[in-house]
């Protein structure tokens, strides 16, 4: 008989964001994998909560989630929890719930806090659309493709970064991308929360002059959007005679073309007449 995977969402800081459907959770399983066991004994006992606990992490996934995939068949109901936010997102997670999805092990999950959609509110910036891009590579080569690839980018990007590569992290983006808008939030829910709205290129000199403290996320802005293509009477003539040539009537066809260019229809059906 199959058991259940249940991913919960814990508190990115402030240990009262824990849901009352996450607590029920976490107090009636029999098993609680973590990324850090020794982070989620300080949750649990907070909460007066005991539970077997295992690690499970980026380093020992593959090895420990065959492992947990058995106990799953076996019947274990078991809780995956990362050390801050959603489990998955960002996280080695992500591997176990294939795993389980593959195996046909049932999955529910407990929304909990999400620092990239908490920092991505707090910020103000644009988020009708948005990417997340996690934690860029400290690989160079791998960094740098990543980023090239996200030049053109013009949805609103989202990374996450630690205190001590952000120096080097804002350098990177800002050659990447020139001066565009980012939001440094950092300490979500925390004592010293904080959200600076301001450039790449001051980011780079407030961290020369104060020392990056705590975990961040960096809202950082999209490229303006290309300005569209100059079209020419010529082109939108030639598009009409394409259609015309489809079997589209002579009007007809000025009228689509108008349409598809910007060009007057008159000015369109005009040429067509005099060709």
């Amino acid at each position: 008989m199959s058991g259940q995977l249940i991913l919960v969402g814990t508190p990115i800081g402030h240990l009262s964001d824990l849901s009352p459907r996450a607590l029920e959770a976490l107090q009636n399983c029999d098993l609680i994998a973590a990324e850090d066991t020794r982070v989620t004994l300080k949750l649990l006992n907070h909460f007066g909560i005991r539970k077997p606990l295992i690690s499970y992490f980026e380093h020992n996934k593959l090895m420990r989630g065959e492992e947990l995939l058995q106990k799953l068949q076996q019947g274990c109901r078991m809780v995956l929890v990362s050390d801050a936010g959603m489990p998955a997102i960002s996280d080695p997670g992500q591997d176990l719930v294939a795993r389980c999805h593959q195996a046909g092990v049932p999955v529910t999950v407990i929304p909990g806090p999400c620092a990239a959609v908490a920092a991505l509110a707090l910020s103000g910036m644009p988020a009708g659309r948005f990417t997340f891009e996690g934690f860029l590579s400290v690989n160079k080569g791998s960094r740098r493709e990543h980023l090239e690839a996200l030049r053109g980018e013009t949805r609103t990007m989202i990374f996450y970064e630690a205190p001590h590569k952000l120096k080097t992290t804002l350098k990177d983006l800002y050659a990447a991308f020139g001066d565009r808008p980012v939001a440094l939030v950092r300490e979500l829910t925390k004592i010293y929360e904080e959200c600076v709205n301001t450039t790449l290129a001051q980011a780079v000199r407030l961290t020369e002059e104060k020392e990056p403290r705590g975990e961040y996320v960096l809202i950082v802005g999209g490229a303006e959007p290309a300005a569209p293509e100059e079209t020419t009477l010529d082109t939108a003539v030639e598009r009409a005679r394409t259609l015309r040539a489809g079997g589209m009537s002579a009007s007809a066809a000025a009228r689509q073309a108008a349409a598809d260019t910007g060009w007057p229809r008159g000015e369109i059906y005009k040429r067509m007449l005099e060709e």
